[in-house]
């Protein structure tokens, strides 16, 4: 009876619970989607793959200790980025000094300051991802008429609001924007009303927010509850990307502007993703996970072809040759072709601003085709036009 091929284990962690566990639960099905796959063709270099993940329970301090296991004792052949800058950042003194082949999963900036020549960042934003986070935004308010002047910034105190603040401050120094308000908020905040109040005090033209998942939906409601109404609001929000946050709030977040990565647009429909997700939403409810899968999915999916390509292309677990091959190729994802640049991160930036309109009660079908969610930059993805004031 011939022996069956030694498995390939990818090692990695996710924040399973805690506040981030519904986009990580959403990464780990998408990721598994892919191991079924490729085993299904046959695995890597004619071996099947295994994951290996650990929840690191949104515990920075667990990640190190994650990884040193991953590799010492589970002798993964090659580890992956957890998502976020909040898991990621932790496990680079230890991937570095291994010298691992590294590609993390939505980390903002994560190598901005280390220039890590082995670490890939599987995030849009591109080689200034800071600015490229929230330039749609303003280059969108800059555009109209009459020209906003002012600018107030609303954010969590928190590690991943503050990459996004510098850029916001950046873009508005480019946009000619004044910044009348800054303010940040703990994200055990409740009441958002004294936070709209201080805003409404500075009576400025644009508000942009960085906020989390719960406090997104706080904000939206007591902005909408308030009669101070600035011109357009949006731009920096972990939340409306999430289904369940789409539908909880329903109508109120009309007009509202905010980044994504991926959307169901006519322009961004890459080859294999509508597939992946018709998989992924058919097995989204019973595992759990956000139901429709945007935002996160398409992503996580892509980081695991782009392991999967470059072991294809070099034969092997070498992290060295994995590293060089993917600094000069390109990548066919479900997120499109996709080359790596500068610190890892993306050649080309792709992040999108969408307007949310016509939303109307609060079901799931609506968000389902992009068309309450409008592409409205960068111009070569848009599928409508940005109405204005956006409040």
């Amino acid at each position: 009876m011939p022996i069956a091929p030694t498995p390939i284990r990818i090692g990695y962690c996710l924040s399973l619970t805690g506040p981030v566990a519904d986009n990580s639960r959403s990464a780990r099905l998408a990721h598994d989607i892919w191991r079924e796959h490729v085993n299904n063709r046959g695995g890597l270099l004619g071996r099947p793959v295994e994951l290996v993940c650990y929840d690191d329970h949104a515990d920075a301090s667990r990640v190190p200790g994650l990884y040193k296991r991953l590799m010492d004792e589970d002798k993964v052949d090659l580890v992956i980025g957890g998502y976020g800058t909040n898991t990621i950042l932790p496990a680079m003194p230890l991937i570095m000094e291994r010298q691992r082949f590294f590609v993390g999963l939505m980390g903002l900036g994560v190598n901005n300051a280390l220039a890590y020549p082995n670490y890939f960042a599987m995030i849009p934003t591109g080689p200034d991802p800071n600015a490229a986070l929230t330039e749609g935004f303003f280059e969108l308010a800059a555009a109209q008429t009459p020209r906003p002047l002012t600018v107030a910034l609303v954010s969590a105190d928190a590690e991943f609001s503050r990459n996004p603040i510098l850029g916001a401050k950046a873009n508005a120094a480019k946009y000619g924007l004044r910044i009348v308000h800054e303010a940040t908020y703990p994200l055990t905040t409740k009441n958002f009303k004294p936070v709209i109040d201080a805003v409404a005090e500075s009576n400025c033209d644009l508000l942009f927010l960085c906020s989390y998942l719960d406090d997104s939906i706080g904000l939206v409601r007591a902005i909408h509850a308030h009669p101070f109404r600035p011109k357009m609001v949006g731009a920096g929000m972990i939340g409306p990307q999430n289904t369940a946050v789409k539908t909880t709030l329903g109508p109120l977040l009309n007009g509202f502007v905010n980044y994504e990565y991926w959307q169901p647009a006519p322009k961004m429909m890459f080859p294999g993703v509508q597939q992946f997700l018709n998989t992924y939403q058919e097995r989204a409810s019973a595992e759990h996970v956000d139901l429709l899968g945007h935002y996160m999915a398409p992503l996580a999916y892509a980081q695991l072809q782009v392991v999967a390509q470059a072991v294809e292309a070099t034969g092997g677990f070498h992290d060295a040759g994995l590293a060089a091959y993917a600094r000069s190729a390109t990548f066919d994802t479900v997120m499109g072709a996709i080359s790596f640049g500068a610190n890892g991160e993306w050649a080309e930036p792709r992040v999108l601003q969408v307007q949310f309109q016509g939303i109307s009660g609060h079901g799931i079908e609506q968000f389902r085709n992009g068309s309450r969610q409008i592409v409205v930059s960068p111009s070569n993805y848009a599928s409508g036009r940005l109405r204005f004031p956006s409040r």
